[in-house]
């Protein structure tokens, strides 16, 4: 088993990857469509744009799993549950 650090920057350094293969990509496709070269603040953009939406996605499905994992989702009284017993109050 590798410790948690070592788990995080193996992910973190995978994230960084997909991001600037995305960033690639999106540079190329541009170009293939026939827009106008992208300058450097075009490129800082893009790459914010890009590791902003990544880094927003892991957050969140950080919180659902750790929501998950507290039992967070257990504790929600939802009375407008058709399968509920009306007179269940547990």
């Amino acid at each position: 088993m590798t410790s948690p650090l070592v788990r995080f920057l193996l992910n973190l350094i995978l994230a960084l990857l997909v991001a600037a293969a995305a960033t690639w990509g999106l540079a190329a496709v541009w170009r293939a469509i026939g827009g106008g070269d992208l300058n450097v603040h075009g490129w800082i953009a893009m790459s914010l744009g890009v590791l902003g939406t990544v880094g927003l996605a892991w957050v969140l499905m950080a919180l659902a799993f750790k929501s998950h994992r507290e039992g967070w989702d257990d504790r929600v009284d939802n009375t407008f549950d058709p399968g509920r017993d009306p007179g269940d109050d547990s």
